[in-house]
């Protein structure tokens, strides 16, 4: 089904005698497959790289490999349609359960509003929400989702009433279509050709900025996004302020044009101007004046023979100006050159279906129509013009006789009102419905109800394949919150976000965030491969650009960690895919030699130190309200100061993908990584390190950017006694007392120790806060780097304590409210911030698949796995690993429960300790390379 979302327009170039409108640049839709990848799905998952699992697939156009029917609604929840890919639209059907007469049950999804998404399979074929009309589980409605045919769902709703009463219910099947940001098109005359301002061949500023080549938010250099402009967008951004500003097109004639002349379509303030010197097909100057709104300019160019013209723009320095596009029209037919907005009309014509209890909705300007059948009972089906639903829907509650009910705002409702359904004190009861887009023609059969049977049959067979997460006995008790954490992850996904010129789905961290999240995708990656691979690599894929791209290395949006080089390597170690490492590492490459101050354009390393800043990218370095941060940022010291963890990570990832260019045979590679550590460990070890308050520190430079000290706080205290101040900790830098001492922070209930977990600050700092967002609260990203690097220090013990608290924390929020949150207060352990979150909590799910999922082998950053083999009931496990710190390392190994266990390394026996039934940690001696590691039953 994924076939039917072919990423972005068919059409490309400059077209002749036609209506434009939104992106018209070709992205087409790829797909890269490999073989004899780890599915990861099942308890003795870890064999399939090497006895040959499920292909492994992954898009390269940032779209996901997801169904065209799926929970991608920023509206309301229930099951949306990619109704034009092209052009962005999707189309909701919302479930709005509740009691009759009374206030309705609005779920919408950008604040708590009484539903929990509850089942998913990975590759959402199926999912169920659960809306609590009465809170907790008293009176309730399981809404699921399964396939019928590619073009229908059946949706399938249980009510339940668990009270001594008898309830009264209402059930609510509400349509509607969306559209993304407005956009204007351009109608010509025959013969003219339009050219956006997005097709250039190249843009160059006189005056580089930082961002030239890391554009954020899957933007090319200069774009901006305007309802104004023809497909929404063009060149802007202050472009023309710098003289030699310039930019480079081709323009295409399918015909002569006798008299052509040039437009120009732009828009400059009001009292300010800007100009451009004009070469190619026209030679002159192109004085743009200001005025309100959008304007047009006209260059004379003359006779122009068909084929190719270049064009090119060079800024005189008068101003900026933002640019829509340009067309080549005869001078006769100029005035003919029309624009207009793009028709956004939501209101569908609505005929009756093949039977009694079904509709079709026809919206204008779709191919196929939608349709809407139900079951035999009382029904009505009303109209709601209105912009939102929330206080519209609850506001006409009361409302008993009319059918077309109209409020304010742009929007329209389709209402498939069933009433009132009666349950008995302790019962339930199920309704069906199918929901199908197809031609009108057609519609009929795909609207045709199963029977009872018929569908509790699709229903089951769906459900089958829900991800429930397999457990050894110990881990039983964290599975219900295992289980949300995993929908969750599973099903926040978004449409349409705008990326390179295309509306794609993406995996956001919670529908209240409404765009990409480049470090959170990192760790949604590494929660989805806890349950597809596939899917992880999607999302790591999303991210990526193609080696050399010139507008950005990588996807760009937020704190600039590059967690996509930690789930490459997650992705690595558990498929030992060689497929994967030669087509993600020359991109996940791109990512770090950008972030490393070493690719065109970078800034990241502006000082003799070699340390790493990335202010000029993101304010954040990975927490919001950091105090050392806010502390930067507040006196200006943007240009002197370097954080610690940035260079922390970038040791890191250098580390990383020195294995993989080792693996590769890149010797100029590992040459490369090998200086960039060494440069880095020195800076950190003689500039960073603070041996008063046994943190690192923030290294302040001067205006020849040399050291001049660490940053402190008004009392003389270094500001970094945080996670940032220990994050040398994972780079695996640090010397013997060093790693003691901080290792010692950690795990001091003084400090960093938590009864929930580690916290972001130093509790016995000056600044630590009790009621910050990050300061003075437990996160679980931070604490899952800390987690890994442990097992590369040997302190396997230690390391279970982390993932050990924050299991139980998890486990206790969820059952208590249902929710996925973000982070969790220090005074009483409650879940705080998005409630439904799935970007830097899913390290919860990382950790219960480490120590209670039979299966799994798990190391630290240091080790990589060439092989990993379980036998089918994970009673045996062969395994060939390379240890690179040089020093003694943990892995975790989980076996079957109720057998005994015993290791050798190298041949020779290994110590085991089984910290829970079937679960074992072991230190190993390092190894120049390969040594083999095999657990055996007793």
């Amino acid at each position: 089904m994924a076939g039917e979302m072919a990423a972005g327009s068919a059409l490309s170039g400059p077209l002749g005698g036609a209506t434009l409108g939104w992106s018209h640049m070709r992205i087409s839709r790829r797909e890269f497959v490999i073989g004899n990848a780890a599915g990861l799905a099942s308890p003795a998952a870890g064999a399939a790289a090497s006895q040959g699992g499920p292909a492994l697939t992954w898009r390269r156009d940032h779209d996901l490999n997801l169904p065209a029917w799926g929970p991608y609604t920023k509206k309301y929840y229930g099951i949306s349609h990619i109704a034009d890919p092209r052009r962005g639209l999707r189309f909701d059907l919302g479930i709005f359960p509740g009691f009759y007469r009374r206030t309705p049950l609005v779920p919408n999804v950008l604040w708590e509003s009484g539903y929990h998404p509850w089942e998913a399979s990975p590759d959402l074929e199926y999912y169920a929400v659960r809306y609590e009309i009465e809170w907790k589980d008293q009176v309730y409605c399981d809404a699921s989702f399964s396939p019928l045919t590619q073009r229908a769902r059946l949706v399938r709703c249980e009510l339940v009433n668990r009270t001594d009463l008898p309830q009264s219910l209402a059930l609510h099947y509400v349509a509607s279509l969306h559209y993304p940001q407005g956009a204007h098109q351009v109608d010509l005359p025959a013969g003219a050709v339009w050219v956006d301002a997005l097709d250039y061949q190249d843009l160059e500023h006189a005056h580089p900025r930082p961002t030239d080549h890391l554009v954020p938010d899957g933007l090319l250099r200069d774009e901006i996004r305007d309802p104004a402009f023809v497909g929404g967008g063009g060149i802007g951004k202050r472009f023309g302020w710098d003289a030699g500003d310039r930019a480079a097109y081709t323009l295409t004639l399918r015909e002569p044009v006798a008299d052509a002349v040039l437009l120009v379509r732009y828009r400059v303030a009001e009292g300010a101007a800007a100009a451009f010197d004009v070469e190619g097909l026209a030679t002159g100057r192109l004085p743009l004046p200001g005025a309100p709104g959008i304007s047009i300019a006209r260059m004379h160019v003359g006779p122009l023979a068909a084929g190719t013209h270049p064009l090119r723009l060079r800024s005189l320095g008068a101003g900026a100006a933002d640019l829509d596009g340009f067309a080549i029209v005869s001078r006769a037919a100029a005035g003919e050159v029309r624009f207009r907005p793009v028709p956004q009309d939501r209101h569908p014509q609505l005929t009756a279906g093949p039977s009694p209890t079904s509709v079709v909705l026809q919206y204008p300007g779709l191919p196929h129509a939608y349709g809407i059948a139900w079951g035999p009972g009382d029904h009505k089906v009303r109209e709601f013009f209105s912009g939102e639903m929330d206080s519209f829907f609850r506001f006409n509650t009361h409302q008993h006789v009319l059918t077309v009910i109209k409020g304010t705002g742009a929007g329209h409702y389709t209402d498939v009102f069933l009433r009132p359904v009666t349950l008995a004190p302790r019962s339930r009861r199920v309704l069906y419905a199918v929901v199908a887009a197809g031609a009108a023609g057609a519609l009929p059969a795909e609207l045709a109800l199963p029977d009872e049977a018929r569908s509790e049959h699709a229903y089951y067979t769906a459900r089958a394949r829900a991800a429930e997460p397999p457990s050894t006995p110990e881990g039983r008790r964290y599975t219900f919150g295992q289980r949300l954490m995993a929908v969750t992850t599973l099903t926040n996904v978004v449409y349409p976000i705008y990326a390179r010129r295309a509306w794609i789905r993406h995996n956001t961290p919670g529908r209240f965030f409404d765009s990409l999240y480049t470090w959170d995708s990192g760790f949604i990656g590494l929660g989805l491969m806890e349950y597809d691979a596939g899917r992880a690599a999607d999302c790591l894929s999303a991210y990526l650009t193609e080696p050399g791209d010139s507008h950005a290395p990588f996807l760009h949006h937020g704190t600039p960690l590059a967690t996509q080089i930690y789930l490459f390597q997650e992705l690595w170690n558990r498929t030992q895919s060689p497929e994967v490492l030669r087509y993600f590492y020359p991109r996940v490459r791109q990512m770090y030699r950008f972030l490393a101050g070493r690719a065109e354009g970078s800034t990241a390393r502006p000082f003799s130190t070699g340390l790493i800043a990335t202010w000029d990218y993101f304010y954040n370095t990975g927490w919001d309200d950091y105090p050392a941060q806010m502390h930067v940022h507040a006196r200006k010291l943007e240009k002197s100061a370097a954080a610690p963890v940035s260079t922390a990570h970038a040791i890191r990832t250098a580390k990383i993908l020195r294995m993989a260019a080792l693996a590769l045979g890149l010797r100029e590679d590992v040459a490369a990584y090998d200086e960039d550590v060494r440069v880095w460990t020195e800076a950190l070890q003689r500039y960073s390190w603070d041996e008063e308050s046994g943190y690192y520190g923030y290294v302040l430079h001067d205006a020849a950017s040399r050291p001049t000290g660490i940053l402190r706080d008004p009392s003389g205290v270094n500001f970094n006694m945080a996670m940032g101040g220990a994050s040398p900790l994972i780079a695996g830098i640090c010397t013997p007392a060093q790693e003691r001492r901080l290792a010692g922070h950690l795990f001091s209930e003084r400090r960093l120790w938590t009864p929930i977990g580690l916290t972001t600050v130093d509790q016995s700092a000056p600044y630590y806060r009790r009621d910050g967002y990050w300061n003075g609260a437990v996160w679980m990203p931070h604490q899952w780097f800390f987690w890994k690097a442990l097992l590369d220090c040997g302190r396997a013990a230690e390391a279970r304590r982390i993932a050990r608290t924050a299991l139980e924390v998890w486990s206790r929020e969820v059952e208590a409210s249902y929710n996925c949150f973000e982070h969790f207060l220090v005074e009483n352990g409650r879940g705080a911030g998005w409630h439904q979150f799935s970007g830097l909590s899913t390290p919860v799910l990382c950790w219960f698949g480490a120590y209670h999922r039979p299966g799994r082998l798990t190391a630290g950053f240091d080790t990589r796995v060439r092989k990993a083999a379980f036998d089918r009931d994970c009673r045996s496990l062969d395994a060939e690993l390379e240890l690179h710190g040089g020093r003694r390392a943990s892995v975790i190994v989980t076996m079957q429960p109720g057998s005994r266990y015993a290791a050798t390394w190298g041949g020779a026996p290994q110590e085991v300790a089984e910290v829970y039934p079937g679960v074992l940690e072991m230190d190993l001696e390092p190894a120049v390379t390969g040594r083999v590691l095999a657990v055996r039953e007793r």
